[in-house]
């Protein structure tokens, strides 16, 4: 039984459902913990990674009737049109999502084609548009789309029917039909475009922030419920978070498959920032201000490149 094969996989699909890799990797121990439980049952009828994928989403179902849905802030409302003004703090009880470092759901042995798709599979859009589906259109949606898994092998792990796992997706995609697709951009571009925002941070730079952003860009700041959308906005909201040179420090690595930067300020942990990058420059940037996030991406950039100020 080597369930090993199949951890990395395992953890992306539990993500893809929970949005959280904690949650995720605690749902993985309890897929591995059922499964040897009930491998004298497990009688060969499915292949041995159908098998799990059918325990590890019940076991994502059941835990998320526990809890709400995690969105991102531009799934709690529409654009905050004041930057000047104060965001709007996050209530205790919210949930967020979470990103997930790039180096727990692809290896360096894995050849370009499959790191690509792991990569794409855990876009931070698609885990935020994830969210905002019921739990069981959630499911149907990654078994289906991501997966790429029959429709009936589909219903057999849910319990349900052909049509009935039909009409799910059909429900499912439709909520996702305005979810961003991503740009194709290459990694040198990504770098470029993750190595100039950076600089521009720890420069208090704010023209060459500017430069690097498009015309359309997003920026969401978790846990705060506001966003903000447009250059001009996001600028001016920017101004008020930069601070003086060398305030700010920041190290790449990769996240949901995208440019990240690790970030401390004055000397302190600060949290992540998921860049997405676009032709013509940075689409959205989104800033996870949760300081445990420095630890869990620490030493994660796989080409161990220091960007300095100045």
């Amino acid at each position: 039984m080597d369930f090993e094969a199949y951890r990395r996989e395992l953890l992306a699909h539990c993500y893809r459902m929970l949005g959280t890799p904690d949650e995720a990797e605690d749902v993985v121990q309890e897929t591995y913990l059922r499964a040897w439980r009930a491998y004298d049952r497990f009688e060969g009828r499915a292949s041995l990674r159908s098998w799990l994928y059918r325990i590890a989403t019940n076991a994502c179902l059941t835990a998320l009737e526990q809890r709400g849905r995690r969105p991102l802030p531009s799934g709690l409302g529409a654009p905050a049109t004041d930057p000047d003004a104060p965001p709007v703090q996050a209530d205790p009880a919210d949930l967020w999502p979470r990103p997930i470092p790039d180096a727990l759901v692809t290896s360096d042995e894995d050849d370009p084609a499959a790191i690509a798709v792991a990569r794409d599979g855990v876009r931070l859009a698609l885990i935020a548009g994830l969210q905002l589906l019921p739990p069981r259109q959630r499911a149907v949606l990654i078994l289906r789309e991501v997966l790429a898994l029959p429709a009936a092998e589909v219903a057999e792990m849910l319990g349900t029917s052909v049509a009935a796992v039909k009409s799910t997706l059909q429900r499912a995609r439709a909520t996702l039909h305005d979810a961003p697709e991503a740009d194709l951009v290459t990694e040198p571009e990504q770098r470029e475009l993750l190595d100039r925002y950076m600089s521009a941070f720890m420069n208090s730079d704010l023209a060459a922030l500017e430069s690097v952003l498009r015309d359309d860009a997003v920026i969401e700041p978790v846990p705060s419920r506001t966003w903000f959308a447009g250059k001009r906005t996001c600028v001016a909201f920017l101004r008020h978070v930069m601070g003086e040179p060398g305030e700010w420090s920041m190290t790449p690595t990769r996240a949901n498959g995208q440019p990240a930067a690790v970030t401390h300020f004055r000397g302190e942990p600060f949290g992540l920032a998921v860049l997405t990058p676009g032709k013509g420059g940075i689409a959205r940037i989104t800033v996870f201000g949760f300081p445990d996030l420095v630890e869990r991406f620490a030493g994660t950039d796989p080409a161990n490149r220091t960007i300095t100020p100045g």
